[in-house]
């Protein structure tokens, strides 16, 4: 059985908004939540970009069944693995278990602001393996002191752990960021419904793991109106995770994305109020093996509307046509 998740998309509402959106997909039926964690939003349409711990705090308290998730954060530039470390602790006890760390190797949009620049795909591919490894340990319990080729801890140690620590996704673009996340993950996080991927992760010790994808879509009663908010908010979508991951600010996405027309996003995205053409969007991921697909609706002010919509029809839907 495939599970369809709600995406808290913290470029495109304020704090406040965000939780009692999530709360509002717990009562929906919605099977699990992930959180963005920006800095920036990827373009000024959007609009917003708290702090996603503090939401993800707010959120653990607001609900009680809907399990929470990082979708993606990035524990090498920002933040510090041993930070990293402390911060999913506490939300797994906040949340009573129901809280999943999803990392990747991040985006230069959010990263460059602590001022350290900006390092090659290889260089964050071993932080990030770095990074791991130091949140392993302090999962593990006791003091961790280590002085690695990226980080150093010094005598870190976790005072508040659960039982169960918080699993661990790992991001995935390409055959090397698939072979860490087969070695060092839970379960593997992607936003392509690309097969081989999926069997790479395998192929890397990943078989049997969940697998969560997402995907972008737009529900309005006005298919135009649908398509026109997307293009808006989302055009940068199509860009790839190559150019995604490089851009330092909005304007960049700005500009990387002029030329891209309504019709381009249209295509790519489901958008209107027909469940059909929703299935039909999800369809791939549930065939490439996904587990689990998280939807992020497009616009902060429509996900009331949205999340009753899909309540009432795009759930039932999703779940009679994928099982």
């Amino acid at each position: 059985m495939v599970r369809i998740g709600y995406t808290m998309m913290t470029e495109q509402a304020g704090p406040r908004e965000l939780v009692d959106h999530v709360v509002r997909a717990e009562e929906a039926g919605f099977d699990f939540s992930v959180t963005s964690d920006h800095y920036f939003p990827w373009l000024r349409e959007q609009g917003h970009a708290p702090y996603a711990w503090s939401v993800l705090g707010a959120a653990a308290q607001a609900t009680s069944r809907i399990p929470l998730m990082t979708y993606v954060t990035c524990p090498t530039v920002r933040y510090h693995p041993a930070v990293v470390a402390q911060k999913a602790a506490t939300m797994q006890l906040l949340s009573q278990g129901r809280f999943r760390l999803g990392l990747g190797a991040g985006e230069n949009l959010n990263e460059h602001v602590v001022g350290r620049g900006w390092p090659s795909v290889e260089v964050r591919h071993e932080m990030l393996e770095e990074a791991v490894g130091i949140i392993r340990d302090l999962f593990g319990g006791g003091h961790v002191s280590r002085r690695g080729k990226h980080f150093s801890v010094d005598s870190a140690r976790l005072w508040d752990l659960p039982e169960e620590p918080p699993q661990i996704g790992v991001a995935v673009s390409g055959e090397r960021s698939c072979a860490l996340a087969g070695r060092l993950a839970d379960l593997v996080i992607a936003t392509e419904p690309k097969q081989e991927l999926l069997t790479a992760f395998d192929r890397h010790g990943g078989e049997g793991k969940p697998r969560v994808g997402q995907l972008p879509v737009c529900y309005d009663r006005d298919r135009d109106a649908a398509i026109q908010r997307a293009h808006e908010q989302f055009r940068w979508f199509g860009c790839g995770w190559k150019v995604n991951s490089e851009l330092p600010h909005p304007d960049s996405f700005a500009s990387a994305t002029q030329f891209v027309t309504p019709d381009d996003v249209a295509a790519s995205i489901p958008c209107g109020d027909d469940p059909a053409d929703f299935v039909e969007a999800v369809r791939p991921y549930a065939e490439a093996g996904f587990t689990e697909i998280a939807l992020v609706q497009i616009g902060g002010e429509s996900q009331p509307e949205y999340i009753d919509w899909s309540s009432k029809e795009l759930l039932p839907a999703l779940r009679e046509a994928l099982g």
